[in-house]
């Protein structure tokens, strides 16, 4: 299988780890990842905020390169998923407005969260995994951004998703039933408004905890960053960790969980880690 893979610009930066736990994920499953030529950043969220013509021609120039390729598009960022869908229907619907000759391609543009979900990927995660994640229970988040506005996004699930819920079972975590897997963190007012932010992520957190959570789960770089920064900043509470759903996969399939990337939490990650005995605990890559 081979798939186009749009990394966006957090995954080359604050959520590097991120982008590098997709891809050793997929290529342990057999996917092959061709990284779109010369991608640019795809406008999210502060040029679709503030102009709407450039939020579209941005990420427009990567779906026209992309075409070329003729493969379906991975993309691990929501956000960037969000503004490559609505670019693609925008295209379809009336290239010549855009500048664009032809624009027709039979590509799909597929979240993270999706294609792990499928029930062939799932049997490969299931024949990758070496250690069993000891019945973790996890509170699976998404967000707002993969799945809203689902004319936009195509979730059919939108308010009661399921994908995350898939895949952390597969692995042998045990997701919890709680009321705000879908809600905002407030990712793109966390600089301009942190009061705003902490209080949504304060409810959120509240939430998985109620659900009876030792961790949360998402598959969106803002939502993790933000999630784990703005949590209880006064520090009445004991924070959770938000681990990325690729994580947790990697620790299954390898059977330990690195010191190296405990470090890249900003909470610390102790909860998965004490799943794995022995030596394996201490291990520094």
């Amino acid at each position: 299988m081979k798939l186009s893979y749009y990394p966006g610009c957090s995954l080359h930066g604050t959520a590097l780890d991120y982008d590098q736990s997709v891809q050793r994920v997929c290529r342990q499953v057999g996917v092959e990842l061709v990284e779109i030529p010369d991608w640019n950043c795809c406008g999210a969220s502060s040029a679709h905020m503030t102009d709407h013509e450039i939020g579209m021609r941005l990420p427009m120039r990567n779906l026209v390169i992309a075409q070329e390729l003729g493969n379906d598009i991975l993309v691990p960022c929501a956000a960037c998923f969000q503004r490559l869908k609505a670019a693609d229907i925008e295209l379809r619907r009336r290239p010549e407005y855009w500048d664009v000759k032809s624009y027709s391609p039979e590509m799909k543009i597929i979240h993270i969260a999706t294609f792990l979900a499928q029930e062939q990927i799932l049997g490969r995660i299931g024949a990758s995994t070496k250690r069993a994640l000891g019945g973790l229970p996890v509170a699976c988040y998404y967000g707002c951004l993969s799945l809203r506005n689902p004319k936009i996004t195509g979730a059919e699930k939108w308010e009661m998703p399921e994908n995350l819920e898939k895949v952390s079972a597969a692995l042998g975590a045990r997701p919890v039933r709680w009321s705000h897997r879908t809600e905002c963190c407030s990712g793109s007012l966390t600089m301009a408004r942190p009061d705003i932010a902490e209080k949504l992520v304060g409810d959120i957190v509240a939430a998985a905890r109620r659900g009876g959570a030792s961790a949360m789960v998402t598959d969106c770089p803002m939502c993790q960053a933000n999630v784990e920064s703005r949590q209880d900043p006064a520090g009445e509470e004991e924070a959770i960790p938000v681990f990325y759903i690729t994580e947790l996969i990697e620790a299954a399939f390898n059977g330990d969980y690195s010191r190296r990337q405990q470090g890249q939490h900003l909470v610390t990650a102790s909860v998965l880690a004490d799943l794995f005995a022995g030596d394996s605990l201490h291990k520094e890559d």
